[in-house]
């Protein structure tokens, strides 16, 4: 190759990395959503240049992990991944009050049909009363067991995913 052509090619790809670089900084410094296309279309460059050159790409996606400047409505800095955790954990105890109201609906489907069957007079005697109390206590306690134990299996499974982001962040910066 002729050198004054390698001396532009080379000069042309400085440009670029250059405004890449400044793309970055502009969108973390606005607080505009980062990622690997809105950078590349802010610096007018393509994808395919940020994929051939590795530190620009772990540039941006460093970038993308880092917090917002600043919660326009002036609370605490978040990051897309504390966001995510937090859909995860309201996803997950979404599925456990819809599955608490299911039981909750069972429960008083039973109890309106005892309380109908007791009033037609054709009730059960009064110590097979009690055993169902005892009954519905247990299986109550049951049910809050089961919960907590669900609740604590989301925890972990929410703290795993959590560790399991922050690992893979490092491992990309690093």
């Amino acid at each position: 190759m002729i050198p004054a052509m390698r001396d532009g090619r080379q000069a042309d790809t400085e440009r670029r990395r250059q405004r890449v670089a400044t793309a970055v900084k502009n969108a973390a410094k606005d607080g505009t959503p980062i990622s690997v296309s809105a950078i590349a279309r802010q610096a007018g460059v393509d994808r395919s240049f940020l994929y051939r050159h590795r530190d620009l790409l772990e540039l941006v996606h460093a970038a993308e992990l880092e917090p917002a400047a600043q919660d326009p409505a002036g609370g605490s800095p978040v990051s897309r991944a504390s966001l995510q955790a937090d859909l995860a954990n309201a996803q997950t105890r979404n599925t456990h009050l819809a599955a608490r109201v299911q039981q909750l609906e069972k429960r008083l489907s039973q109890a309106l049909g005892a309380q109908a069957w007791q009033e037609s007079g054709l009730g059960a005697p009064t110590d097979i009363d009690e055993l169902q109390r005892k009954i519905t206590r247990l299986e109550q306690q049951n049910v809050e067991l089961t919960l907590a134990a669900d609740e604590l299996k989301a925890d972990l499974k929410a703290a795993r995913a959590a560790n399991r982001d922050l690992t893979r962040a490092l491992n990309q910066r690093g």
